[in-house]
């Protein structure tokens, strides 16, 4: 999707940016993005004006927009908890009012604590927007070597506009949090990160935690992970844990007796050449890519078995919707990665590790297509800290999903034993970002907001996460 959030907020931006240097942040009240229709908490809507670059000699703003949902029912001395979308290059605030209409909306978000929804500098509908157009590009990296021209391209354009590229990262964002924080007033905030809005939530962990009383990862990416280096693999692990829960599971076994056996027939097929079908090509790169999607979702994964039977049938046509890419801010994904991941990981390493199985070998493009996109991103030097674990005192609450080919559970569990209030949970048969899909972790985030130091009940696990539920048609 690509959003607008209409004229009066875009003449606000540009007058923002010939605006007098070194201005103070200021939060502006003002009208809402998106439909709240059927929604029932009070909305307060706003935009938060802060400078682009800190300390330079920019005279560039950047113009936050945020949403607050107040709590439907108040409990005192429960701080308001600050939301942080993931990507990089996502967006939140013209999606809350659906989130809100929906169940995980309506048993997590305001119920007892005011949540506040930000768009981070260069995404969702921030401005200036660092968005790149229809661009094919998921996490595993550009589909394509036109993709990865269009990206650099992207690059030049923006930097040619005025835009400090170096300014759109994880540092900068949690001094656009703070500078939040400040101007609403609040003495304390919670954070809640999904993806890899909780690379944000530890940076704000480790570079100023002011006022930060507690913190939920969802699905946790830390900043010690590596994105790319072993990113194919990552991929290819989790498509076959999908896989062996479809040969435990007695309907799904009858119906797709060895989808990892079809999978991998296609998978050589198009590694040795493309296949053109209907006037459409269709690549190693789409596969690959497809795949890291379709086990980020729970109804895709849920199909899969069911999609490579169509695939290893002749029908390629499931990998069209891979080609328009994931919806990213383009270029803030890379100001982000480019300067947070990929100068601490080798392009080398990342290449020969995709060697490990004809699944993993699918992504072996895309993923070096990152490392040679990034030489054309002017993000400022590498900071090595950056790469460093986090280690914390303020309660964390890690909670990881079981298949998941982007946050496995193993990155959340080599983090946990450094947060001495830490816990973690590992939510069986389930799929990355979980407080989306599972009613028992939107419980446990609850419990945990609700008094950080008290143990979370896991009880609710079963039944509802006792078993992976096929989609056979």
């Amino acid at each position: 999707m690509r959003w607008i959030l209409g004229a009066a907020f875009a003449a606000g931006a540009m007058a923002l940016a010939a605006g007098a240097h070194a201005a103070e942040p200021k939060f502006t009240p003002g009208p809402c993005a998106g439909d709240y229709s059927g929604v029932t908490n009070k909305i307060e809507c706003g935009t938060l004006s802060v400078d682009e670059t800190r300390g330079g000699p920019s005279t560039r703003r950047v113009a936050l927009p945020v949403t607050i949902v107040k709590a439907s029912a108040p409990k005192p001395g429960l701080p308001p908890v600050v939301y942080l979308h993931g990507g990089p290059g996502g967006g939140l605030v013209e999606g809350v009012g659906r989130t809100l209409r929906g169940v995980s909306g309506r048993e997590l978000v305001a119920v007892d604590q005011d949540w506040i929804f930000f768009d981070q500098r260069g995404g969702g509908v921030a401005q200036p927007l660092l968005d790149c157009g229809t661009l094919a590009l998921n996490d595993a990296g550009p589909l394509s070597d036109a993709a990865a021209q269009q990206a650099i391209a992207c690059a030049q354009r923006l930097k040619a506009s005025g835009v400090d590229l170096s300014r759109y990262n994880a540092e900068e964002v949690v001094k656009d949090i703070q500078d939040l924080r400040k101007t609403l007033g609040l003495k304390q905030i919670d954070l809640m990160g999904v993806s890899y809005g909780t690379r944000i939530a530890l940076a704000v962990v480790k570079h100023d935690p002011t006022g930060v009383r507690a913190v939920v990862l969802d699905s946790p990416w830390t900043p010690e992970a590596n994105w790319a280096e072993g990113g194919p693999e990552m991929v290819s692990d989790a498509v076959k844990e999908i896989f062996k829960r479809c040969a435990a599971d007695t309907a799904c076994n009858a119906k797709y007796p060895h989808p990892g056996a079809d999978l991998d027939g296609v998978a050589a097929k198009l590694l040795a050449a493309p296949v053109v079908q209907n006037g459409q090509s269709y690549t190693a790169d789409l596969l690959g890519g497809f795949l890291m999607d379709a086990a980020y979702s729970g109804p895709d994964a849920r199909a899969l078995p069911a999609t490579v039977a169509k695939f290893a049938a002749g029908d390629l046509s499931a990998l069209d919707e891979t080609r328009e890419g994931a919806g990213y801010r383009e270029a803030q994904f890379f100001t982000h990665l480019c300067k947070e991941e990929f100068p601490f990981e080798s392009e080398a390493a990342t290449r020969q590790g995709a060697q490990r199985d004809v699944v993993s070998r699918l992504t072996e493009k895309s993923f070096g297509r990152l490392f040679q996109v990034c030489k054309a991103y002017d993000v400022g030097a590498p900071d090595p800290v950056e790469a460093q674990p986090v280690s914390s005192p303020i309660p964390t609450l890690f909670l990881a999903a079981e298949i998941d080919p982007g946050c496995p559970p193993s990155v959340a569990k080599a983090a946990v034993s450094r947060f001495p209030k830490g816990q973690l949970t590992i939510i069986p048969n389930t799929t990355h970002g979980v407080s989306r899909g599972s009613a028992c972790a939107r419980k446990m985030i609850r419990g945990f907001l609700a008094d950080p130091t008290a143990p979370i009940d896991q009880s609710c696990l079963h039944p509802e996460h006792d078993k992976f539920v096929f989609d056979l048609d």
